[in-house]
């Protein structure tokens, strides 16, 4: 047992009726990090991280339309995917009967299916719209399926006839 007079080796916690005097902790000064040598004169900011995009110039000429760079761009976006029946993209096997980008970077691909039952109907256009969107430069993308001329083998690619063994 403790006696009153003894002085004990630690504490827990004081009571609430002890009276506590505790001690500031110093506080944090800059010299205390770094030395004063070492601090010199501020340094003079200059504005070069900003030069190339003040100084770039817009691209010339047309951004869309028949022919440009983002038009190729999602012609070959598009012929990454293939018909799941048929070995084939689906730009060869003539489901894409037109993609337009205009000026403004929106892209618009019209397109069939080899049949309206076809069963692929309800998830194509949205792989479609979902690929030519993520061509970089397009800002938009929107696919109409039209029905109308209706698709026929005719429409094939060359290449796609021969993958077929229809030449």
């Amino acid at each position: 047992m403790n006696k009153p007079n003894e002085e004990r080796e630690f504490v827990a916690a004081p009571a609430p009726n002890d009276d506590v005097i505790a001690a500031k902790p110093p506080r944090a000064r800059v010299s205390d990090v770094v030395d004063e040598d070492e601090i010199a004169a501020p340094v003079k900011r200059e504005r070069d991280y900003l030069d190339g995009f003040l100084h770039q110039k817009p691209a010339e000429g047309p951004v869309g339309g028949a022919g440009s760079d983002l038009q190729t761009a999602v012609v070959d976006a598009l012929k990454e995917i293939f018909d799941p029946e048929i070995p084939v993209n689906i730009y060869d096997l003539g489901l894409i009967y037109g993609v337009e980008v205009d000026d403004e970077c929106d892209a618009t691909i019209t397109m069939t299916l080899t049949t309206p039952h076809c069963p692929v109907a309800e998830t194509m256009p949205g792989e479609v719209e979902l690929r030519a969107s993520s061509v970089p430069g397009i800002r938009d993308a929107e696919v109409d399926l039209v029905w109308d001329p209706p698709w026929s083998p005719e429409k094939m690619t060359d290449e796609a006839r021969l993958e077929l063994g229809m030449l």
